[in-house]
C-alpha cells in the first residue's frame, strides 16, 4: 500500500520466501478503487473493520477474520470508521493453499502474531520462511453464508434502492417507495424480483443485515444495531438475522 492510499503493485517476494506484507491507516469512509494483484492477497485488519467487495459479494472483516482474494480477482476494499490494515501478498507459486474463489479465514491470537512478526523489519529470511510455514499451517476456512443482495438496474428501483442503502432504516413501504418514483407498487415490485431475483422485502432484508455487519463486527450492543437499520426491537433484528443466515448475530464472527 503506497503512502497516497492508493494500493501499490508488490514486487516478488525475496529469497526463497513467500510474502510480502503491506500495512496502512485507512481513513474512515475510504475506498480503494476497483484493483487486482498477480499475488494472492491476504486482507485483514489488525485493528478496525474492513470490507471487501468482488463483484456483487461483499466480506465484513472485523480482526478476528481476513479474506483469502486468489491471485488475479478485481475487488475494493474500504473501511466505514476506519481501520488498520493489513495486505498479505502470497506468491501463488510458492503457496500450498489452493483456494479457487474468496475465501474468509479465521484469524486466531497465534496467525495474528505471526502476520505481526512476518511485517517486523529485520526478520531474517529463514526465519520468514519458517514462520510462512506455519502460516499456511494455520489458515482455516470459515464456513459463512454471505449476506447481500444484487442492486437493481432499472432506474426506478435504482433510486429505491440507493434511498434504502444509504439508509437502511427508512421506513417507507413499497408503496410509499412507488409513488416517489412515479410507478406503481406492482411495477416496482415486478422490477425488483425481476432484476435482483427475489422479492422487494427479501431485498430490504438483505440490505439492512448487510448494514448491520460493521456494526457488529466493531461490537456495537445489539439494542443499538436494531434501531440504526431499521428494526423496532432488538428481537426482530435477531429473528431475521437467524432465518437469512442461520446462526444469530452473536455468533456470526465468532462461531
Amino acid at each position: 500500500m503506497s503512502r497516497n492510499g492508493h494500493p501499490s503493485v508488490q514486487p516478488d517476494p525475496p529469497g526463497s520466501t513467500a510474502m510480502v506484507l503491506g500495512a496502512g491507516v485507512l481513513p474512515a469512509g475510504y475506498w480503494f478503487d476497483l484493483h487486482e494483484h498477480p499475488q494472492h492477497q491476504i486482507a485483514w485488519a489488525a485493528r478496525g473493520v474492513i470490507a471487501v467487495e468482488v463483484g456483487d459479494n461483499r466480506w465484513v472483516l472485523p480482526p478476528t477474520r481476513a479474506l483469502w482474494i486468489p491471485g488475479g480477482i478485481a475487488h475494493r476494499t474500504g473501511s466505514a470508521e476506519g481501520a488498520e490494515m493489513r495486505g498479505i501478498y502470497v506468491d501463488p507459486d510458492r503457496c500450498p493453499v489452493a483456494f479457487t474463489a474468496p475465501t474468509i479465514i479465521r484469524v486466531t491470537r497465534l496467525l495474528h502474531e505471526l502476520f505481526d512478526h512476518l511485517g517486523a523489519p529485520g526478520t531474517s529470511a529463514d526465519r520468514r520462511e519458517r514462520a510462512e510455514s506455519v502460516v499456511f499451517d494455520l489458515v482455516e476456512p470459515v464456513d459463512v453464508i454471505p449476506i447481500g443482495a444484487h442492486t437493481p438496474t432499472d432506474p426506478r428501483a435504482r433510486q429505491v434502492a440507493d434511498a434504502l442503502t444509504t439508509d437502511p432504516a427508512d421506513p417507507r413501504t413499497l408503496t410509499e417507495f412507488a409513488t416517489a418514483v412515479a410507478t406503481s407498487p406492482r411495477t416496482l415490485a415486478r422490477l425488483f424480483r425481476a432484476d435482483t431475483g427475489i422479492s422487494f422485502g427479501q431485498w430490504r432484508t438483505q440490505i439492512r443485515l448487510t448494514a448491520s455487519l460493521p456494526l457488529l463486527a466493531a461490537g456495537l450492543p445489539i439494542a443499538r444495531i436494531a434501531g440504526r437499520v431499521g428494526y423496532a426491537t432488538p428481537s426482530a433484528y435477531v429473528a431475521a438475522f437467524r432465518r437469512a443466515v442461520g446462526v444469530s448475530p452473536g455468533k456470526y464472527f465468532t462461531g
